[in-house]
């Protein structure tokens, strides 16, 4: 069987090197293709992670449209389809990578296995358009390898088989395992050592991101409100490395850059930001990725979107959904704050960091 590994931004990257590594490990050939849907961030990955692509479409455009995009991927999957035969593609989540290189691939009568799949609010402007990529691919793939439980009833509820879906866990926390270790272990590097310096240790860190399309406007900027309510305790120390999406970057160098507990530094390479994960007492994000490897650490998370796929966390009382809201944000965080030691020694709901290998023992024993 020739397999295709397939992904384009940095999220993807970080839970498919798992994958990667496990067919690696078992000796089973494979493919990696990127399509370059994030570029600096996603070679960074790779490089930590060991990976070397076999194709790179290198399709990353200053701030292009998600209709320019999926298109590009498309023409792009065709061209690598044309270059040889596979039997199988993986894909991961919810990007418009995933969602189109599955289309391509359906196109050319190939199978697809969908990594992290089920999900779901049923909102489709939230998260967009993560959310009906996720709904897309699900339509298309052929094996469903499922992060928890309901994800499984979600895809079991749309009419999908159960003998095509595996519950594994989320490949996330394979990754995070590895690069905990490998970052504790004399890995070092010219951020880290800058991060060292940057954090206080007299005060409680509360490490911040925020991205997605769905809170630009008045809800961005709520957000940053609500930050510079919560740095105005000098207790804390707020770090926030800020996406390099020009509508996040206006309104947060305009709103928080005046603030002296409040860092804004650039976006952080994989390693260095798991290394300042597990420095923060709090996080408060949008991110799902965070979501499911905060609990690994037992760091709480508070969750400033308006709908969650990642209900898990929030039932085992480790993530908090509060959205874009104010008051809610700086209400949960300083609740929180005072009751931290009520998280630690928390399960991770999304797996226990062998969801790679289950993945491949299915693909080998169903597959082959």
């Amino acid at each position: 069987m020739k397999i295709l590994v397939c992904f384009g931004t940095r999220p993807e990257a970080i839970k498919m090197a798992p994958v990667c590594h496990e067919l690696k490990k078992q000796g089973i050939p494979y493919k990696l293709c990127v399509t370059g849907q994030h570029r600096e961030m996603l070679d960074q990955v790779l490089d930590f992670f060991e990976l070397t692509p076999d194709y790179d479409l290198d399709l990353m455009k200053h701030n292009q449209g998600l209709n320019e995009l999926s298109a590009r991927i498309l023409v792009g999957m065709n061209t690598v389809f044309d270059s040889e035969l596979f039997d199988l593609v993986l894909v991961h989540g919810d990007t418009t990578t995933s969602s189109m290189v599955a289309l391509a691939s359906f196109h050319k009568g190939i199978q697809v296995g969908h990594v992290e799949a089920g999900l779901r609010t049923y909102n489709k402007k939230s998260p967009f358009p993560e959310e009906l990529n996720r709904q897309l691919t699900g339509r298309i793939a052929d094996y469903h390898f499922a992060p928890t439980q309901r994800a499984k009833d979600n895809l079991v509820k749309e009419g999908v088989a159960e003998k095509l879906i595996i519950v594994t866990g989320n490949t996330v926390t394979d990754a995070l395992a590895y690069a905990v270790d490998k970052v504790s272990n004399k890995y070092e590097s010219e951020t880290i050592a800058s991060l060292k310096k940057l954090v206080d240790s007299s005060k409680r860190l509360i490490l911040v991101t925020g991205h997605r399309r769905e809170s630009f406007g008045q809800g961005f900027q709520d957000f940053c409100e609500a930050l510079l309510l919560i740095a105005a305790d000098p207790s804390l120390q707020l770090i926030y490395p800020v996406h390099l999406n020009p509508n996040v970057q206006e309104v947060v160098f305009k709103m928080l850059s005046k603030q002296d507990n409040i860092h804004l530094i650039a976006p952080l390479d994989y390693p260095s930001f798991v290394w300042l994960m597990n420095q923060a007492a709090v996080i408060i994000s949008d991110s799902g990725g965070i979501q499911e490897e905060a609990p690994s650490l037992s760091v709480p998370v508070v969750v400033t979107r308006d709908t969650t796929e990642r209900f898990e966390g929030i039932d085992a009382g480790i993530s908090f959904l509060v959205g874009t809201s104010t008051k809610r944000i700086v209400d949960k965080t300083s609740e929180i704050l005072k009751r931290l030691d009520d998280f630690k020694g928390i399960k991770n709901p999304y797996g226990d960091g062998d969801a790679a290998e289950k993945i491949i023992a299915f693909i080998s024993q169903e597959l082959n």
